[in-house]
């Protein structure tokens, strides 16, 4: 990478995105620092999608619109398929970081000129994004680590997306945190910086399905992506505080319990499960860890 200079490419696969695209449009052309390329993959769309992407290529000549045939599968494995046909227009392309970016996103005007600028100090930064806001909310860093990187909008190092391989199709979902869970066991850092934020204009997971659903199919993605059942049983806890409270934990946990006792295979490999069964349990000693610190000052007051 250049240094002091990077450049980005970024692919956004977008199916039947007409009510969002527009204003994700507006908020990538306003950007202090615009991508080499931008390339969408209008995956099938039978809405307005194609139309509204087709009236901004004549004034923006770096972005390009893909078009493939329209199906009826919505499988998250289709969304790299989609992915792929973007990336493989840019071989001839260069740049040093390269991002897949959501069709229903927004964020402020210096958005990318920051991510670069953590590229750009950190050589060994392989995968960087920030938090998403929806409804107002975004996620309790108490409970969800800053070194994963949500699919919102995922921006990578063109070295690191090579090194884990591009994305693996898992029809079931979990393609995002693969992905940023490969790259560090490959030793690349991997962070969210909560210095900026984008906006995601539908909650995530509920494309194709509703809220309660996305939970259940949730809890059986955290079962066959290896995750430990302790784990489980705080991350169905800790989402019982959330909308839909209580119904929301307690589905995230049937979903996890039901793949269990159904063995639903794993699509993963297993050093990739025990790498991150090994994540969980870090994270676990250090939150308990944390909470005995804030209890001693306490305890020793009454202690006196």
């Amino acid at each position: 990478m250049s240094a002091g200079n990077p450049t980005y490419a970024l692919i956004t696969p977008a199916r039947n995105e007409e009510a969002f695209i527009e204003q994700t449009i507006q908020a990538v052309v306003n950007q202090t620092i615009r991508p080499t390329r931008w390339v969408i993959v209008s995956d099938g769309s039978t809405d307005g999608t194609d139309e509204i992407v087709s009236k901004h290529l004549s004034a923006h000549s770096w972005i390009r619109l893909v078009r493939l045939p329209t199906h009826s599968d919505r499988q998250f494995a289709a969304k790299v398929q989609a992915f792929n046909a973007g990336f493989a227009t840019l071989e001839r392309d260069a740049f040093d970081i390269v991002g897949n970016l959501d069709a229903d996103i927004t964020f402020e005007k210096d958005y990318f000129a920051y991510l670069l600028s953590k590229f750009t100090a950190d050589e060994r930064l392989g995968v960087a994004g920030t938090p998403f806001v929806e409804d107002g909310r975004t996620y309790d860093f108490r409970f969800t680590s800053i070194e994963h990187v949500s699919g919102a909008c995922q921006m990578f190092r063109r070295q690191c997306f090579q090194d884990i391989g591009g994305y693996l199709p898992l029809e079931g979902g979990g393609i995002d945190w693969v992905a940023v869970t490969t790259a560090r066991m490959k030793g690349w850092k991997t962070q969210t910086f909560d210095d900026r934020v984008c906006c995601h204009h539908r909650p995530m997971g509920t494309a194709s399905t509703g809220k309660l659903k996305a939970l259940l199919s949730q809890g059986k993605q955290d079962y066959y992506l290896g995750g430990r059942p302790l784990w489980q049983l705080f991350r169905a806890v800790y989402q019982m505080t959330r909308t839909p409270y209580v119904v929301g934990g307690a589905l995230l946990l049937f979903g996890y319990a039901r793949a269990a006792v159904a063995r639903e295979p794993r699509p993963i490999s297993r050093e990739l499960v025990q790498f991150h069964r090994k994540e969980q349990l870090s994270r676990l000693r250090n939150f308990f860890a944390s909470r005995q610190e804030a209890r001693e000052p306490r305890t020793k007051f009454f202690a006196e």
